[in-house]
Order: C-alpha cells, then structure tokens, then sequence
C-alpha cells in the first residue's frame, strides 16, 4: 500500500489548475505583460466566464494561444441526480472518459456537526481508490488514478454553476484518499482558498483521510490551515483492520501519533468520522473506547448509520442501537452529532453513482 499514489497522467491542464506566479511565468515567456495573468484569472474565477471568447479584454492573439495550450474545462456534467431533500450528486466525465462524483448538500444542522446555513459539496480526489475499505463503493473497481488540481477545483466550479449558488464549505469526502493524492491536494487548497481563485476560508475546507499519519504530518505543516477528519469506523485494532485494511500499515497507535502531531500545529478540532455498521462496529465496547479515544484528542465525533450498497453485505443498525451508541458518547462528555445523513434515495453512498456509469460503459 502506498502512501502516495502515482502521479496523474500528463494532460493539457485547464486554467483552473493553474496558480497566478504559474500563469505569470508562462505568459511572460510568451511575450505577453504580467498582468494579463491577472485579467486571467479575473475571467475564469470572479465572472466565471464559459469560453475564451467572453475574454473581451484580452487581444484575440493571446485568446487564440490559450485556448491552443489550455482547455477551457477539465470536465463534464454528465448526470446530475436530485434528493427529496434537495441533496444533489453530481456525475463528471474527465477527460479520458472516466467519471467522478461530488455531494451538493444542503444547509443543515451540521453536516460537521455544526449549526450550518451553508451549502456544502462533497469532492473526489481520485478516480476510483486502492485502500479497499470494506464498506465502501468507492474502491470495488480499484484505483484507476489521481485527479489534477484542476480537476478538483473545477468539480466545485460546475456544481455551484448548476446550483446557481455559492459553496461555502468544502469537505474532501468524496471518491478516493486525499492525502495519497497530496500534490494535487495541497495546489487545490490553494486554488480554493486564494482570494484570487475561489475564495473560500479554510476554516470552510475539511481534508478527510483513511488515516495515513505520514500525510497527516505533511499537511500539518502545510501552510494553509484547514480542518481534519478522519474516517475511523473502528476504536479498537481488531475491529478497525477488519474493514479497513489501512490499518493494517498504519495501526491506532501510529495514527494517533500523527494526531497528536496535527492538534499541536493546528487551531481546529479534529473531527472523526464513524460509520455504523450493524454488528460489526455498533457495540457498547467499541462506543466507550471510542469515547476515550476522541476525549484523548478533545476531538469531536460524527456518528453516520451506514449507506446501503449495492452488492456488499454491510447493513445499518436500528435507530435504537444508534442512539444508544451517541448515548456512550454523551455521557463521556463527547461532542457527538448522530447523522440522519441526506441523500439516502440517490445512490449516495460514494462511488455508486460512477461505477453504475464505468460498468454501463464497460470500463470496469
């Protein structure tokens, strides 16, 4: 198991993969004035221009080398399905062909366990994933490779274009592990957060991991501060290896350590992320180490009652056995939210979505 994934496969990279000292250079090179890379950027990320030809201010020479070096997207919505609850998932066509998924959910009581008026959108990090969690969709046809920088910007970029709304919180939660995919991660938050391109504090941006501590060490030391999550689904070794085999490389003990690392270098709580599963991480033992486990962090927890998935056997426990686990947590004083997770009717267990599609294609 790796701890960073293969590089993306090269590829023109859109606009929006491009940091401004980047674009700069480039069109110095060709003989242009530095701050045409400003008028630039203005287009694509403040007016949200769809086409080179909207560049009113730009020469028609420079529109024309741009477009030759540059395509204008680096994606495309292929389907989009709708929730009675108004969550929205997205369907992108890449590049190559292959597809990838982002979540629109709506304003909440805490999606990350705050009170929330915002909207917030769910993006993938890679086409597939090779860490192979047991409960997961996202993983079933393997890994097939990273996304580019502009690949993740620009999944926020289409959903707020089909939303006709601002996103205000963005959580890597979608398809594949953020921090295996590290480099286009780390240009992706700075792409999203400069006032320059996106524009969204970091305090708005979640990072979650399977729970690669050499990583977790790395983006503690990053410049931009964003929130962690990490998805732990398991308190105890025996049960976390079970379903997830990242444990296996990375015990609780390692993992741990590397928390221990992130909370002393970061101002945010750290969030865990907890999927029940019935009869396999829902009892009162695995509740009560958990307790001990997040007060040893002063972290907060998100309870998630697990999201069937076609083809896997994994079921979610009664709403007795739910609230029975928060209860555990409660009375150790634990920050707890129970998630009635949004987006049950419309194949929103991460992954679904894609394969359904790759399959109907036979690219898996």
């Amino acid at each position: 198991m790796m701890t960073e994934s293969p590089p993306s496969p090269p590829a023109a990279t859109a606009l929006t993969g491009l940091l401004p000292e980047e674009l700069t250079a480039s069109l110095t090179a060709a003989g242009e004035k530095p701050y045409r890379a400003k008028q630039v950027q203005e287009w694509v990320f403040q007016k949200r221009v769809t086409s080179y030809a909207e560049m009113t201010n730009l020469p028609a020479s420079l529109r024309e080398s741009l477009a030759a070096t540059h395509p204008f997207h680096s994606l495309k919505t292929a389907k989009i399905q709708g929730a009675k609850d108004t969550t929205r998932k997205f369907l992108f066509r890449l590049h190559d062909g292959r597809y990838v998924e982002s979540v629109l959910i709506p304003a909440n009581k805490g999606f990350m366990g705050n009170q929330s008026d915002r909207l917030t959108l769910c993006v993938s990090s890679q086409v597939g994933c090779a860490y192979d969690c047991k409960f997961c969709a996202s993983g079933l046809a393997g890994f097939t490779r990273n996304l580019r920088a502009d690949e993740i910007v620009e999944q926020v970029m289409a959903a707020e274009r089909e939303a006709g709304d601002r996103i205000d919180n963005i959580v890597f939660m979608g398809m594949g592990e953020p921090l295996a995919n590290f480099t286009n991660l780390t240009r992706a938050l700075q792409i999203l957060h400069g006032q320059w391109g996106l524009n969204i504090g970091a305090r708005h941006i979640t990072v979650s991991t399977s729970g690669l501590a050499p990583q977790i060490k790395k983006l503690a030391d990053f410049p931009l501060s964003v929130r962690l999550a990490i998805s732990l689904h398991g308190a105890t070794d025996e049960v976390r290896s079970k379903i997830m085999p990242v444990n296996n490389k990375y015990p609780l003990e390692e993992l741990f350590e590397s928390l221990r690392y992130f909370k002393q270098r970061s101002k945010h709580k750290i969030t865990f992320e907890y999927i029940l599963i019935e009869g396999v991480n829902d009892g009162l033992d695995q509740a009560r180490a958990l307790a001990r486990r997040t007060k040893s962090l002063e972290a907060k927890v998100n309870l998630i009652p697990y999201n069937t998935v076609e083809g896997l056997p994994w079921k979610r426990p009664s709403v007795q056995v739910q609230e029975g686990f928060a209860d555990v947590l409660r009375a150790a004083r634990v920050p707890v939210t129970l998630r009635r997770e949004k987006g049950h009717d419309i194949d929103a267990a991460c992954g679904q979505l894609r394969l359904k599609q790759e399959t109907a294609e036979g690219l898996v």
